[in-house]
């Protein structure tokens, strides 16, 4: 949406989203599931860029994958997509409640997390787009254990005004990114916890890290904020479970100071090891990941520059203790034959 556009606009999508979204609660809510994703199969099949970059995405990730398969993940990866925006977004503030909660959301492996949130002690909680991020730190909320959250504004103010207010009528704080760094520093200092999607491309003055095989663009305040203040990075997300709005939550990684206390760079390690937990995340249920999501679009200044991988960084990988000889060859072929691209 532009950002400067006429009232007129602002309100026609305003008032074409409350009636859909009024219409959706006359339906059974696994009837609206399937009809979001026979949308979905419908934007795969006539959004041949969106198709194309989803299943390169898929294939680069996941290399010994036939092509049906890859295919097959990028339509329901879709079809997920489509379930999330028109039926789970609208229909969460109805269903999930301090009430109703446990008919919707399982929680699984998250007790160091919960008990951190029990006393009081803060944190920083990451996700990517695999499952349901928003329902994840929207349960918690619901749950009495409130986060504060970083999002971008929608750029119709009414919509963003619904949007946001759903979000926070059951405890959930939104934060927007524009000079959010002395507030969330405000609310760890105070004990808080504050959430990130942490899988979004940070464009060339990232820290690239390894990522399903590729270095890609992260964002350095994650890292920053777990140094600065001494605290944990939990891992989490929300999984759909057998194609319905049903949940679970779970813990794929529990960072601590004492994981990287000695480590040479300890930046590195943090933010290598949070994507190596989204991968994670992501391994477990590909089919539910937002794979049209230009994760690797900006590319090292190495690479920019049409040079090889420099040692420095090569040494870096290899000290990933999770990272094998192969894994971490692979990254770096792959990292070259990108920087010989830009060779004149």
């Amino acid at each position: 949406m532009a950002a400067n556009q006429s009232a007129l606009v602002n309100w026609s999508q305003y008032l074409s989203l409350r009636a859909f979204a009024g219409i959706m609660h006359c339906f059974d809510i696994d009837q609206n599931l399937q009809s979001a994703a026979g949308v979905g199969s419908l934007f795969h099949k006539f959004s041949h860029r969106h198709r194309r970059r989803a299943q390169h995405n898929i294939a680069q990730s996941f290399p010994d994958w036939p092509s049906t398969r890859v295919a097959t993940v990028a339509e329901r990866s879709m079809q997920h997509m489509f379930q999330l925006f028109m039926v789970d977004a609208l229909i969460t503030p109805r269903c999930i409640t301090e009430s109703s909660w446990p008919k919707y959301v399982r929680v699984g492996e998250l007790p160091r997390a919960l008990e951190r949130l029990v006393r009081g002690q803060p944190a920083i909680f990451i996700t990517g787009h695999c499952g349901n991020w928003e329902l994840l730190g929207y349960s918690l909320a619901v749950m009495g254990y409130p986060l504060h959250a970083l999002a971008r504004p929608l750029d119709n103010p009414l919509l963003n005004r619904w949007v946001m207010g759903m979000r926070e009528d059951r405890g959930l704080r939104i934060i927007t990114k524009w000079g959010a760094m002395p507030i969330l520093q405000q609310i760890l200092g105070a004990g808080g916890w504050i959430a990130f999607i942490a899988d979004q491309n940070a464009g060339d003055q990232g820290l690239f890290v390894p990522f399903f095989g590729s270095l890609a663009s992260s964002y350095k305040s994650i890292g920053l904020l777990a140094m600065r203040y001494n605290i944990p990075i939990v891992a989490g997300f929300a999984r759909r479970l057998d194609g319905r709005f049903r949940y679970e939550l779970s813990c794929t990684d529990f960072i601590t100071p004492d994981d990287w206390a000695n480590r040479d760079d300890p930046l590195f390690y943090i933010t290598a090891r949070f994507n190596h937990a989204m991968e994670q995340m992501i391994r477990s249920a590909p089919e539910q990941y937002l794979w049209v999501h230009r994760r690797w679009k900006s590319r090292p200044r190495h690479e920019r520059l049409g040079r090889p991988v420099p040692p420095r960084l090569v040494a870096k990988l290899r000290s990933l203790p999770w990272l094998s000889n192969d894994e971490v060859d692979l990254i770096v072929d792959r990292s070259n034959k990108l920087a010989r691209r830009e060779q004149p």
